[in-house]
C-alpha cells in the first residue's frame, strides 16, 4: 500500500527520495512522484513536481532529463501510489498540489468525507485536476491558511491580501507569526478530515520546514547528523540511520534540518523519545536469489528458529511475557486477522480448542466489527498482522479494547501501530519480508501461535495434578514441544522438494483451474496454498474441505484438472485418500502432499506424491505449506510474471 518518503537536510534530496521509494516498492504501487523545493537564481523558491505512471525506475529516468533539478533541492517528499480514488495515471499520482501551487502533499490512507469537502471547496472557487481524495488536502490547507491570515494576520497588521504572501514574509519576526498561522491551518485541516491518513507536507513559503502527520496509517521519522527523514516504514531509511521516532495517531511533527517538534492535533507540544533499532540493512537484499519470495521461502528454517528463540527452550520450558494475564477468566477466544495471517489463525484454532478447551473463533478483521461480535471482558482477542499496520486489523483491535477484552498482538514489525494499541505483544522473528506474497511470516505466525497455545494450556493447568485425562494431554503437549523444536530441521529437509515442485509446476502452469483439498488443519493449509497460487500466478484456484467435495464442488472436476490434496493426520488420512480417489476417477490429476508412510491407495501412488517430514498434526501446516509455496512460485516463474510484486496487491494494506 502507498509508500511515503520525505527528507530535509544537508544532502541533495532527490537521491534520498528515490532510494527510499525503491526500498518501499515491495508494498505494491501503480505510480510514483516527487516534489522538491527548488531555489532559483533570483532567490524565488518553487515547488517542482515530477510524476509518472508505472515503476520508480521510470520516474528516475524522467528526473534525469530535467536540468539542474537536483542542484538546489535539499528538501522534498515522494510517494508510490496504489490506486483507491481514481485510476492509475500521472494526474492521479502524488504529490498533489493546491490551486496556488503553494502546498504539496503526499498521503497514505483514505479520506472518507472527501466528497463533502470537495463540494465545499468547489463552492469556494477551488478547482480539481485529479480524481483523488488527496487533492482536497492541500486545497483545504490553503483555504484555512488564507482564512486565518485574513483574521489573525489582518488584526496584527502583517497581512495584505493584495500582495503575494511570499513577499510579505520579509523578516524573522513576521516569518515566525506566519509559521504559527501555518501550523494552526494544518491543525484545522487534519481535524476536518475523516478517515485514515499519513501525510508529508512541504510549502515554498517555509522552505526549511517539512511536516509529518499521522492518523491510522503508518509513518516513522528517522534522524542522522545530516538531516531528518520521514517514511511509511523503516525499510526506506535503514541505509541512512538507526535512530527513529515512532509518532502516534493524532500527532504532528514540525521538522527542520536539525530539529523536530512534536504536537498533538490541538498544537499542544509533546515529547517523543527516539528509539535506536539495530536492524541489518543487508537483510533486505536478495543474497543471490533471483527473487525475494524464493529467498524468503528458503529463509524459513532460520526464521522459525529465531521465532522459537527463548519462547521455547531445549529444556522444554515455555516462556512468554504474558505473566499478568489471568487466563482462567476467559470463556472464549477470538483470533482476528486478514488473508494469510487469518489462515495461520485457522491452524491455531484446532490446537487451541484441543488443548485449552475454550471455543475459539477465527474471524476476518474486515468483517469483525461490522457484525457486533459478542465479546466482553471475558474474551481473549488475538490479533495477527505481519506489518502491524493492517487497517482492518487495527480497527478490530480498537473495538475489542472498547469492549474491555484482553488483547494480544502477534506481529513481525517492532513499534508498528498494532504494537502500540494491544495490551500485550508477541513478536515473530521472521525478519524483513519484502515479497508481497507472505511465506516466512506465515510459518513463523503458526509457530508462535502454537507456542502460545501451549503456554495458555500450561498456565491453566499449572496446579492440576494426577487426573488421567489431563495426563494424556500433558504427554501430548510434551511431545508437541519437542516437535516444535525440531521444526527448523524438518523445514530444511522439506525444502529439498524444490526441484520436484518445479517439475510439477512446469506441467500445470497453463491450467486455468487448480483445486486444493484437506481436512481439519489440512483444510486450513489448503486455503493458504490456494491463496499463494492466486496471488502470484493469477490462476483461478479454490480450497475445499475434502469431505465437502461431494456436496457441490466435485461438479467442477474434469479431465486434466489438478487437485492438490493434503493429508498429514493418520487418524483421518484415509478419509482424504477416499476423496482424492473420487477426483481421480473423474479424470483429475492428483498431487498428494503427505507424511503418511503407508496405506496410500495404489491409484494415488500412481499419480504424484510429495512426501514430507512426519510431525504432530497440530503443527504439520508449517511443513505441508512448503511444497505449495514452491509450487506457486515456480508456476508464476513459468508464466514470466513478477513474483515479488503481483498485480493489484500491496504488502501492507493500510486502507479498509
Amino acid at each position: 500500500m502507498c509508500g511515503i518518503v520525505g527528507y530535509i537536510g544537508k544532502e541533495k534530496a532527490i537521491p534520498v527520495l528515490i532510494n527510499g521509494l525503491l526500498s518501499l516498492e515491495y508494498r505494491g504501487y501503480d505510480s510514483a512522484g516527487v516534489a522538491v523545493l527548488n531555489e532559483k537564481t533570483n532567490g524565488k523558491v518553487d515547488i517542482e513536481v515530477i510524476k509518472t505512471k508505472g515503476k520508480v525506475e521510470k520516474l528516475k529516468e524522467k528526473l534525469k532529463s530535467i536540468d539542474n533539478i537536483e542542484q538546489n533541492s535539499n528538501i522534498g517528499i515522494a510517494h508510490t501510489r496504489w490506486a483507491t480514488h481514481g485510476k492509475p495515471s500521472e494526474k492521479n499520482a502524488h504529490p498533489q498540489l493546491d490551486n496556488s501551487k503553494t502546498f504539496a502533499v503526499v498521503h497514505n490512507g483514505i479520506i472518507e468525507n472527501y466528497d463533502e469537502l470537495k463540494s465545499m471547496l468547489i463552492n469556494k472557487g477551488y478547482k480539481f485536476f485529479s480524481e483523488t481524495d488527496t487533492e482536497i488536502i492541500p486545497n483545504l490547507l490553503h483555504y484555512y491558511f488564507i482564512e486565518l491570515l485574513q483574521s489573525e494576520g489582518t488584526k496584527r497588521g502583517i497581512y495584505n491580501k493584495e500582495k503575494k504572501i511570499s513577499e510579505q514574509i520579509n523578516n524573522k519576526e513576521i516569518e515566525k507569526i506566519y509559521s504559527e498561522i501555518y501550523l494552526k491551518a494544518i491543525s484545522k485541516t487534519v481535524k476536518t478530515l475523516q478517515g485514515s491518513f499519513a501525510l508529508g507536507i512541504i510549502t515554498n513559503l517555509f522552505p526549511k520546514k517539512l511536516i509529518a502527520i499521522k492518523k491510522d496509517s503508518p509513518l516513522v521519522i528517522g534522524s542522522n547528523e545530516n538531516g531528518n527523514f520521514i517514511a511509511s516504514d523503516i525499510h526506506a531509511l535503514l541505509s541512512y540511520t538507526n535512530k527513529f521516532y515512532f509518532i502516534k495517531d493524532y500527532e504532528i511533527a514540525d521538522i527542520t534540518e536539525r530539529n523536530i517538534t512534536f504536537y498533538d492535533f490541538n498544537l499542544n507540544k509533546k515529547e517523543v523519545k527516539a528509539s535506536n533499532l539495530e536492524v541489518d540493512a543487508s537483510s533486505v537484499d536478495k543474497n543471490g536469489y533471483e527473487d525475494y519470495m524464493l529467498k524468503e521461502i528458503f529463509e524459513q528454517p532460520k526464521a522459525i528458529r529465531e521465532t522459537i528463540g527463548t519462547a521455547l527452550t531445549d529444556a522444554n520450558k515455555v516462556s512468554l511475557p504474558l505473566e499478568k494475564i489471568n487466563f482462567k477468566k476467559f470463556n472464549k477466544i477470538y483470533i482476528v486477522a486478514c488473508g494469510t495471517a487469518m489462515h495461520a489463525g485457522l491452524v491455531a484454532k484446532n490446537l487451541f480448542e484441543h488443548y485449552i478447551k475454550l471455543p475459539t473463533e477465527v474471524d476476518m478483521a474486515s468483517e469483525f466489527r461490522y457484525r457486533n461480535p459478542l465479546i466482553d471482558e471475558r474474551t481473549l482477542c488475538i490479533f495477527i498482522s505481519q506489518s502491524g499496520e493492517t487497517a482492518d486489523t487495527i480497527a478490530a483491535l480498537k473495538l475489542s479494547k472498547e469492549k474491555k477484552c484482553t488483547t494480544i498482538a502477534i506481529v513481525n514489525v517492532i513499534e508498528s501501530s498494532i504494537t502500540r494499541i494491544a495490551d500485550y505483544v508477541l513478536y515473530t522473528h521472521a525478519g524483513p519480508e519484502i515479497a508481497v506474497a507472505s511465506t516466512k511470516a506465515y510459518t513463523c505466525q503458526v509457530t508462535l501461535l502454537s507456542i502460545l497455545g501451549i503456554y495458555i494450556y500450561e498456565r491453566l493447568n499449572e496446579k492440576i495434578e494426577n487426573a488421567n485425562a489431563d495426563d494424556k494431554l500433558k504427554e501430548e503437549v510434551e511431545k508437541l514441544k519437542k516437535d516444535i523444536l525440531k521444526l527448523p530441521k524438518k523445514v530444511e529437509e522439506t525444502l529439498k522438494c524444490s526441484e520436484k515442485m518445479k517439475e510439477i509446476a512446469h506441467k500445470y502452469f497453463k491450467n486455468k483451474d487448480i483445486f486444493f483439498i484437506g481436512r481439519e488443519v489440512d483444510y486450513a493449509v489448503a486455503r493458504e496454498g490456494s491463496l499463494k497460487l492466486k496471488e502470484i500466478s493469477y490462476i483461478h484456484s479454490e480450497a475445499n474441505a475434502a469431505g465437502e467435495l461431494k456436496h457441490g464442488p466435485i461438479a467442477l472436476i474434469e479431465k486434466g484438472v489438478p487437485v492438490i490434496g493434503i493429508a498429514t493426520n493418520d487418524e483421518i488420512n484415509s478419509k482424504t485418500f477416499s476423496n482424492i480417489e473420487e477426483v481421480i476417477t473423474r479424470g483429475a490429476d492428483s498431487i498428494l502432499i503427505t507424511n503418511a508412510e503407508k496405506a496410500i491407495p495404489e491409484i494415488i501412488n500412481n499419480n504424484q506424491v510429495i512426501k514430507i517430514a512426519n510431525i504432530s498434526p497440530m503443527i504439520s501446516a508449517i511443513i505441508s505449506i512448503i511444497p505449495m509455496q514452491l509450487f506457486a512460485y515456480y508456476i508464476a516463474k513459468e508464466k514470466g510474471l513478477d513474483v515479488d510484486k503481483p498485480r493489484n496487491l500491496a504488502k501492507s494494506v493500510t486502507v479498509e
